[in-house]
């Protein structure tokens, strides 16, 4: 399968070995609601692959360190690419890891930024088997207290809602850049559910059984929720041919955010549009304006 291919594949579908699939079917057709509980399993279990070239020089230049997280108890692999004070925080996605935005990052060093990202808990070089995205904001508040302030911080899918979030509840910023971002945390577990192969009754079910083990309802860290308590300048990348996370999630972020601007572009999917030097650009001028 050739890249152009695989863009047309949404990341889940890719990285979900054929057996869990296979498993999956058969119990979803003896009970959705066991189908349920096995996917609340899968839905937590990030799925590694192997670094791809073009993320090797970032991960064999930069620093790197475990780091403790406190309020979750799980260790993250930390990365300081760079050395300049000028620092830009980076938030990978889902099953992604800590050199995902190198790309951005190798951009940014050339404009005098140094950046500081990691592998979320299960991620990358992180242990643990499992993850979710409450991981993901307290390593960004912890970070922030390590190795802040941050100019900037710019995160990719998950990582974006994950910053949306932490910049709702504090987070210091002064700009913020999401790309490929998800809104809705039942449109996330429908997603999902599809790439599973099972049907759509276990979807429902699956965000039930989640609202009632974290004590609240999940929709509450959606993307335009926290958006809305965003002030700062905000700039929201998307790409219409996106099969991770449709483009109209875009909008209904930015249509939330107090200073929020868009960025719709074509043909670069969900993974492409992070190491197109046309988008760079952008990310680079909205920086430094």
């Amino acid at each position: 399968m050739n890249n152009a291919d695989k863009n047309l594949i949404p990341v889940q579908a890719l990285l979900i070995p054929k057996s869990i699939l296979y498993i999956g079917k058969i119990v979803n057709w003896i009970s959705p609601f066991l189908a349920s509980r096995f996917a609340a399993r899968i839905f937590l279990t990030p799925f590694g692959y192997k670094i791809p070239n073009r993320e090797k020089r970032m991960y064999g230049k930069s620093k790197k360190e475990a780091v403790f997280i406190k309020k979750i108890n799980r260790k993250v692999i930390v990365y300081h690419y760079g050395n300049s004070q000028k620092k830009i925080l980076l938030v990978h996605g889902w099953s992604g890891r800590g050199t995902q935005l190198s790309k951005i990052a190798d951009e940014l060093l050339k404009q005098g930024y140094s950046t500081v990202s990691f592998d979320a808990p299960a991620h990358g070089d992180a242990p643990g088997k499992r993850s979710m995205m409450p991981h993901f904001i307290e390593t960004v508040h912890q970070l922030e207290q390590n190795y802040g302030p941050f100019e900037t911080a710019i995160g990719h899918s998950l990582g974006g809602m994950s910053l949306l979030r932490a910049t709702k509840n504090g987070l210091q910023i002064k700009k913020l850049i999401i790309i490929g971002t998800a809104n809705s945390i039942t449109a996330i577990v429908k997603n999902f559910v599809k790439n599973l192969q099972l049907d759509e009754k276990v979807g429902t079910l699956l965000k039930a059984y989640f609202d009632k083990k974290y004590g609240e309802d999940l929709d509450n860290y959606s993307g335009a929720i926290s958006a809305k308590e965003v002030k700062i300048p905000t700039l929201v990348i998307h790409d219409i041919n996106d099969v991770d996370v449709h483009y109209s999630a875009a909008h209904e972020i930015v249509d939330n955010l107090e200073n929020g601007n868009i960025l719709i572009t074509k043909e670069l999917g969900h993974r492409k549009i992070l190491g197109n030097q046309k988008v760079i650009a952008k990310i680079v001028e909205f920086i430094l304006e």
